[in-house]
This record gives C-alpha cells, structure tokens and sequence, in this order.
C-alpha cells in the first residue's frame, strides 16, 4: 500500500532560511508538494534491482511481466520461480540471482524488511548493502522513495551533484565540499534533492 510524503510550506520555508540560495528554484516550482511512496521496502528493492541500468519504460515493461508471472511480489514467490520464465520477462541471469539472494535473506530471517523500515537511516543502508547488487545509492534512493525519508542527500547521485555545482557554479565537487552543503540543508536534504534534480535539469540558470 502506497503512502504519500507530504512536503509543506513550512518545509520549503525552512530550506530557504538555511540555505537562502534556493529561495528562486523554490518559488519557479510550487507544484513541488510531495510523492507517492510504497512504503514496503522488499518490493521497492525488488523493482529497483529490476530497473538497474534500464530505461524507464523497459525497466516498467520487465517489471510489469515479473509481477504478472510471479502474482505476487514476494521471497517465497521470487525463489520458486521458473528460472527460464524470469529470463524470458527481460531479466539478466545476474539480476535473477540478485533477486533470489534478497528473497533468502528474506525468508532465513537474516534480513527483516519490515522491521528494517523502522531503523534509522544510517542502519538501512548498512544492513541492505550487504546484498549483492545493492549499493550505497541504491540503498539512499529507497529511503527517499519508498520509505520517504526527510534527510536523504545522496553524495553518490550525479544528478545531485551537478545540481549542487550548477546553483553555485562550481567547476568540481569534493567529498568534503559536498558533506558541508548536505549540513547546510539537514535536516531537509530530500527537499533539497527534488530540487537539485530539477537545477540539474534546466531549472535555474547560472549566471
């Protein structure tokens, strides 16, 4: 069941008093108001692990073929599955064994993910990187969009990167650069993605 995180005015407001700079990127988009979240974090690693290094729309159709062969998105159903029937959905033999390993983790009990939702950030991504094909940014994603994390300013996301250099046309970014502007922005750092996404895509001009 899908939730929805909620951004307020009063988050927006409180963006801008600490980092004044995205006042203008803030005020071109109003509509920024939240997203919807899935808010089960086994089936959102599931379709992320499916999506890894596809088109949006490929990622969609796979995805689409898997939860229609499968019924239904779950670790029992996911290691009983044909192996051939998952590879003729669109998935790569790696990605199957992704698949299956978070599946076992699941069902042996070495992994809760529904407990896991309830930790604190810097414990989801320490226990779900321990999976094959699961990495830090993967794990910073999930956060933001299936679990809607206020605080998720990940370091690992071109996109946030170049959002960062172009709002204060920076020519490079260090590590070290970086963790000063996500303390600038904490605890509204997830805001602040959404809209260093959208600098990254055009939506405030440098001069």
């Amino acid at each position: 069941m899908s939730i929805t995180c909620q951004i307020t005015q009063h988050d927006k407001e409180m963006l801008c008093r600490k980092a004044p700079e995205f006042s203008a990127i803030v005020a071109r988009f109003p509509e920024v108001s939240g997203f919807d979240c899935t808010g089960d974090l086994f089936y959102a690693l599931v379709e992320s692990i499916i999506s890894q290094q596809l088109a949006v729309k490929a990622a969609a159709a796979i995805f689409g073929r898997v939860e229609h062969l499968l019924g239904e998105i779950s670790p029992g159903n996911l290691l009983a599955a044909d192996n051939l029937q998952l590879r003729q959905c669109g998935l790569s033999q790696r990605k199957i064994d992704y698949l299956r390993g978070i599946a076992d983790a699941s069902l042996s009990g070495r992994i809760n993910f529904s407990d896991l939702a309830e930790k604190e950030d810097s414990e989801v991504i320490a226990t779900l990187t321990t999976l094959k094909g699961v990495g830090i940014w993967t794990a910073e994603m999930l956060l933001l969009f299936a679990l809607g994390r206020p605080d998720i300013l990940s370091y690992n996301d071109l996109g946030i990167r170049k959002g960062i250099m172009a709002l204060y046309n920076l020519d490079e970014l260090s590590q070290s650069d970086f963790e000063f502007y996500r303390k600038r922005y904490s605890p509204y750092g997830s805001l602040a993605s959404l809209y260093l996404w959208k600098i990254k895509d055009g939506g405030l001009c440098v001069k």
